[in-house]
């Protein structure tokens, strides 16, 4: 029976599906207002405050008094907290921006030694000698080892002193474990050309050029190091791309771009081995630049990942190099990898070996059989054969040399292309959208998921090799390693790579410089941070249960009204500033 629904007057029915406005006070028009503490951690990134900072309750031992503060947890990706990760990108930014057009050599010369440091060094040099005449000596065996104990007790406190005194590095002693370590010809393979060698001089600055008008101007680099290719990828430039918009010859959101072209062409162990060793091929890489150049190179960059997921590194250099020495510097760099050869799988990721604690080795997990695996230094000694090759070598692709002015804007605009995914994880950006992108990514993760990592990898035993210290804990296939992880994607060196004499600088110093920055503009006097301060306090991490702790919520709209309060105390000395600096130009 057909039933007939008749409006009533006044009231008009909706059809299926039409959008209407909530009625007031109802649930649905209560959730189109967002959260109270949503709103509160939005004001706090933009006024950029930690969002999950650390509670730590500091104890004055001189006078008891104790109170809370609040540490920011200093996290580098913004996955976990946005405006520490950007407050350390602002950093890297000011570190390179410092260091890469300096005119003058940084003051790196050590100072002399004091009369104290001196003394010690050679109370040091004392001890040796008795210790030395001591095990000539001869006497009762029990008599000379409490001697000898004595003797080693006074090394460590006067090693302690050193350390305390501030001076670098560590003095060798006699009772130190001796290691052999094996050593490897030196010559130059013959598939690559000879590299230029010069005398290095010292200088790290770059030259200084004169132009026609006088004006003289010192130059520096932008260096682009990727990897060799492993096979066609689709390219944003290839013709056979649908047209956008704007014209362009691909879209921009064309999820086969850094896909391989033949999936079962394209050489994954190769890509996934050059990445698992990338970082000693820029160590590489430094070092025969520096001999071609002939200064001490001086560099800062950022590692990422291309599309086709191989890692390569934007470099800023300080001073020029002539690109056609860059180019060829890169054609004849290489990296040899001494490991025992892993081509072949020998047991399956899916059955892997097994420790037996009863045969006390390693067995096969459907028979049971004990396997002969091969001892690590086993493998070794035969790498010192004469006619032994490396396991793997690692080449330069291509690279990128270009020079960049000091003060221009296409210096800055610089630092911040090397910087801009430096608060991401290194697959952020490359996240497989597509079912393309995402076999692509999968399929070099597997790779990866079977090649060592180091000497004391789990997956040698996949190859039947043991690994070095080999230990029953091991699980073939499951090493921890960052290698294997889909976070890392084989890339295992520090993202972020700052030679040792760029700007002299840590990040620290850099946050010293800040704080005494806003001190100065503010005419605050100094913080005293002595050691006879620094000793007073003693630290301790609150918990969350704490009765005199509040609320992350109060804590947090405390932090936004007192970060306000600094803003506004350093917008009003900038404005004294200003207004002094208006009236002496005008007096003048």
């Amino acid at each position: 029976m057909n039933a007939t629904v008749t409006a009533l007057p006044g009231l008009e029915l909706n059809p299926v599906g039409a959008q209407t406005a909530p009625r007031s006070g109802s649930r649905s028009a209560r959730m189109l207002f967002p959260p109270a503490k949503e709103v509160l951690r939005d004001i706090a990134r933009e006024a950029g405050l930690c969002l999950r900072p650390l509670a730590l309750r500091r104890t004055d031992t001189a006078t008891g008094k104790t109170e809370i503060l609040e540490v920011p947890c200093g996290a580098r990706l913004a996955s976990k907290c946005a405006p520490c990760a950007e407050k350390n990108r602002k950093l890297r930014l000011q570190q390179l921006r410092e260091g890469w057009h300096l005119p003058e050599e940084p003051a790196t010369e050590p100072r002399p030694a004091s009369e104290e440091e001196r003394w010690l060094i050679s109370y040091r040099a004392e001890l040796e000698w008795e210790r030395a005449a001591l095990m000539v000596t001869p006497m009762d065996p029990d008599e000379r080892a409490a001697k000898l104990a004595d003797l080693d007790q006074g090394v460590d406190q006067v090693a302690a002193q050193i350390a305390q005194c501030g001076l670098r590095g560590t003095l060798p002693t006699a009772t130190a474990k001796k290691t052999t370590a094996r050593k490897r010809s030196t010559k130059r393979r013959q598939d690559v050309g000879d590299l230029p060698r010069v005398k290095v001089d010292r200088r790290t600055v770059g030259k200084v050029y004169a132009s026609r008008d006088g004006k003289t101007h010192r130059p520096s680099m932008l260096l682009t190091v990727t990897l060799d290719s492993y096979g066609p990828v689709h390219s944003p430039r290839r013709a056979n791309r649908p047209v956008c918009e704007c014209g362009s010859t691909h879209h921009p959101d064309d999820p086969k771009v850094g896909t391989p072209v033949d999936p079962s062409t394209y050489d994954y162990r190769r890509a996934a081995l050059d990445a698992i060793h990338f970082a000693r091929l820029t160590d590489r890489l430094w070092q025969n630049l520096r001999r071609a150049a002939g200064f001490n190179i001086q560099y800062g960059g950022c590692v990422e990942l291309q599309r086709r997921l191989a890692p390569h590194g934007h470099f800023a250099i300080r001073g020029t190099i002539p690109r056609a020495l860059v180019k060829r510097v890169a054609e004849g760099t290489y990296h040899q990898v001494w490991w025992p050869a892993h081509d072949n799988l020998v047991h399956s990721q899916d059955a892997p070996p097994r420790w037996c604690p009863d045969a006390q080795a390693w067995t096969d997990p459907n028979t049971g059989a004990v396997l002969d695996m091969v001892a690590w230094d086993d493998a070794l000694d035969a790498l010192d054969q004469d006619d032994a090759e490396p396991a793997h070598v690692v080449r330069c692709g291509r690279v990128d040399p270009r020079g960049v002015k000091s003060g221009s804007k296409d210096a800055e605009r610089t630092i911040r292309y090397v910087t801009k995914y430096l608060t991401k994880d290194i697959t952020e950006h490359v996240t497989p959208s597509h079912d393309a992108q995402r076999a692509h990514f999968d399929r070099m993760h597997a790779e990866l998921s079977v090649l060592p990592c180091s000497t004391t990898c789990a997956n040698w035993l996949l190859y039947g090799i043991a690994p070095k210290n080999a230990s029953p804990t091991l699980r073939p296939g499951h090493c921890r390693g960052k290698v294997h992880q889909r976070q890392t994607l084989g890339f295992t060196g520090r993202r972020v790579l700052i030679s040792r004499k760029w700007s002299n600088k840590t990040l620290t110093d850099h946050r010293d410089d800040n704080r005494a920055w806003v001190r100065a503009l503010l005419e605050l006097p100094d913080d005293d941070q002595g050691d006879n301060k620094a000793s007073r306090f003693e630290y301790e991490l609150c918990r969350h249960d704490d009765p005199d702790l509040d609320p992350e919520g109060v804590r947090l709209m405390r932090a936004i009204t007192i970060r306000a309060g600094w803003k506004q105390q350093i917008q009003q000395a900038r404005q004294r500033l200003e207004e002094l600096s208006a009236t002496g130009q005008e007096a003048a």
